[in-house]
């Protein structure tokens, strides 16, 4: 636990009067904010240790095993969003209660026998715990929680009225936890999805009902900031000639105006001419359906997906070689003939010989099947090793 010049538990609040609507409506703002944010935790359990008169209130997120001394979150005061890693967890009377159930340290043991414990004499005392109040959170496919909260020997131990509001407690921190595993599970998966894109190259702006940008991933923004041919001002996507920009408002225009049903999603495609001369941006816009829950200003409503033709296939060598079973020197030559460069200039650039290259490609050609270069640009083009890369 975090150290402090203050005295272990000097800092518990007295004793509330009983609670009423406002502060168990307080109290619910709280434990719903957590599935927001990974922080609101901390502040959410020093609410409820202060309802209830506690020095400590701790949520045991990750328990404790022979190789992980596992992961609480404490409140205490002064002591706010304090980190514990607690040794002595797995020594605990608190351990593998029924899913639910609220027990206190006199349903478990006496007095006595919970001061001779060596969890209380190793842990509790030092930190000035006494009165324990225990609960665990079991979650379908998400994991089991703990709840505990504490007080100093001096002070009463939890009463029928604290096990009560507990009780009462214990369904809405239930819900909060499987929102918060349900949103960061839904975070995970979009981070996934968002380097899966940009890897593989393809922009994609976010517009919402005005055709104005809500989001873009990193290869969009790169795309927007390189300023050949595709450009952002005042939140609008544009293009660099005229006649490109009109079919491209036009464009996004016929997909906002659709009123297809649910089920059905329009897409269209351009193309966009490049100043610097390079192969044109090839464009599709997309529909994204709204429902009764989505109305409103500032909505998702189409996606823009930008593909660059001439980008560089850049896998990472190490899962190349894993997938196609290369050696270094040939998975190097194999990356830059799938880059377009030839074997004439691939060589060059490797500082190799021609008649060396030409041997490193016949590997390539019996180790991946193909017989000839088209097809091996193809196969790495398409391989999954691309998606290895870190933004």
């Amino acid at each position: 636990m975090s150290a402090s010049s203050e005295p272990p538990g000097s800092d518990r609040p007295a004793p509330l009067a009983p609670i009423t609507i406002d502060r168990f409506s307080q109290l619910m703002g709280a434990i719903y904010d957590t599935a927001k944010d990974t922080e609101n935790w901390s502040a959410c359990l020093d609410q409820i240790r202060c309802e209830f008169a506690a020095n400590y209130t701790s949520l045991i997120v990750r328990r404790a095993s022979a190789h992980d001394l596992g992961y609480i979150i404490s409140a205490s005061g002064i002591r706010r969003e304090v980190r514990v890693d607690n040794p002595y967890i797995t020594m605990s009377p608190f351990s593998c209660l029924r899913p639910e159930k609220i027990v206190t340290t006199n349903d478990i043991l006496s007095p006595e026998e919970w001061r001779a414990s060596q969890y209380y004499q190793d842990w509790c005392k030092p930190h000035n715990v006494f009165h324990v109040m225990a609960v665990d959170i079991d979650i379908p496919d998400v994991g089991s929680y703990g709840l505990r909260m504490t007080r100093p020997p001096e002070d009463p131990p939890f009463s029928a009225a604290d096990r009560l509001l507990c009780e009462k407690l214990v369904p809405h921190l239930k819900r909060a936890l499987g929102l918060h595993a349900s949103v960061n599970h839904d975070r995970q998966v979009f981070s996934l999805y968002r380097h899966a894109m940009g890897q593989l190259m393809v922009g994609v702006f976010v517009l919402d009902e005005h055709g104005l940008i809500l989001e873009s991933n990193a290869m969009a923004t790169a795309i927007a900031q390189l300023g050949d041919g595709i450009s952002i001002s005042s939140k609008k996507l544009g293009a660099t000639y005229p006649a490109d920009n009109r079919k491209l408002q036009q464009l996004v225009q016929k997909v906002l105006d659709q009123r297809e049903p649910a089920n059905v999603v329009m897409a269209e495609a351009m193309s966009v001419s490049r100043p610097s001369g390079r192969a044109a941006w090839g464009l599709v816009a997309q529909a994204i359906n709204s429902t009764e829950w989505t109305e409103g200003r500032h909505r998702p409503c189409v996606a823009v997906f930008v593909r660059d033709a001439e980008g560089k296939s850049e896998p990472p060598m190490r899962l190349a070689q894993q997938l196609f079973q290369l050696t270094p020197a040939e998975t190097s030559l194999a990356i830059q003939l799938a880059n377009g460069l030839s074997l004439d200039e691939a060589s060059e650039l490797l500082n190799i010989r021609r008649n060396t290259a030409r041997a490193h490609l016949r590997s390539i050609f019996s180790k991946t099947g193909v017989r000839r270069q088209t097809e091996l640009v193809r196969i790495f083009l398409n391989s999954v090793a691309l998606l290895g890369n870190k933004e």
